[in-house]
């Protein structure tokens, strides 16, 4: 990758979606380095009202900076960082993803083999080493609702273990129902077919719509093990959480009301709606205690 200016004919697009940013986003930067030897395009989006960070790690790495006049969530801004591109492939991410080195290569490597992968996602690693479950299946009626509603007030759940039993099989290259979009790769025919992120959705789950979608258009979605990231993940916002959890439970509503939409389903859609105000309300809570809990850190 070129820190000088971005090809005239890119292999791939990546596109970061910023707001507020620290330091995380010159790491990204120079871990995308490392990660290609392609031809690399970078758009930064930023949805903040300071560029201070991202104006200057932008200009040095020759990026395109998108500025947004306000905070127009997650998917909406990755549309207009991906929005015109022309080379084959997109990658959407986080700044607060670090690269191994060769990653984005293995990625594209077997996206060129699969000619039906329309998305593709790395083994995600947590800071302390720990493998972050990122390629799951799409919820069922009962296990879905199980898991919205439980699986942070209840981590051990039946229907949370079984959602994500799958994800226990880390050396195996395979399909998933959906890919974590903290670093997603995207075939840009495949995503434009689909017609990109569904920017109704500000913050969580529009990762797992579009994976929805995409297999419904009859692209797969593919777990690559041997492409790894490191995500530090809520560098943005881990000093005031709650708006964030608000933003989960909303976006969790959305996509569960919308997967549960027939007018027999208004039960379940009562109780998604109850039990993930309870959840809400719990975690931001517990987020508040954690704020001020001596030792702890937000």
């Amino acid at each position: 990758m070129s820190p000088a200016s971005p090809p005239d004919d890119p292999d791939v697009r990546v596109v970061c979606v910023v707001y507020r940013p620290g330091e995380e986003l010159g790491r990204f930067v120079a871990t995308l380095r490392e990660a290609t030897r392609r031809r690399v395009e970078l758009v930064v989006v930023d949805n903040g009202d300071d560029q201070t960070r991202s104006r200057p790690v932008s200009q040095a790495a020759g990026a395109r900076l998108v500025v947004n006049t306000a905070n127009l969530g997650y998917g909406h801004a990755a549309n207009l960082g991906a929005a015109g591109a022309r080379s084959p492939w997109l990658v959407v991410a986080n700044p607060d993803v670090e690269w191994a080195p060769g990653s984005l290569d293995a990625l594209i490597e077997v996206g060129e083999q699969r000619a039906d992968a329309g998305a593709l996602g790395p083994l995600i690693r947590d800071v302390d080493g720990s493998v972050y479950p990122s390629a799951r299946e799409l919820p069922s009626l009962r296990i879905g609702a199980g898991h919205a509603v439980l699986a942070r007030v209840w981590p051990g759940n039946p229907w949370t273990r079984a959602y994500q039993a799958r994800q226990e099989r880390l050396g195996d290259q395979r399909d998933a129902g959906w890919l974590s979009g903290s670093c997603l790769l995207l075939r840009r025919a495949a995503f434009e077919q689909v017609g990109g992120f569904d920017d109704t959705y500000f913050m969580f789950f529009e990762d797992t719509d579009l994976g929805e979608r995409l297999g419904r258009a009859g692209w797969a979605n593919v777990y690559v093990p041997t492409a790894e990231i490191t995500h530090i993940g809520g560098t943005s916002w881990r000093a005031t959480p709650a708006p964030m959890i608000r933003a989960h439970h909303a976006s969790a509503r959305q996509y569960l009301h919308r997967r549960y939409h027939r007018g027999y389903q208004a039960p379940l859609r009562w109780a998604i709606t109850t039990g993930l105000a309870v959840r809400e309300r719990l975690e931001i809570r517990a987020a508040a205690r954690a704020a001020v809990s001596p030792g702890r850190v937000p």
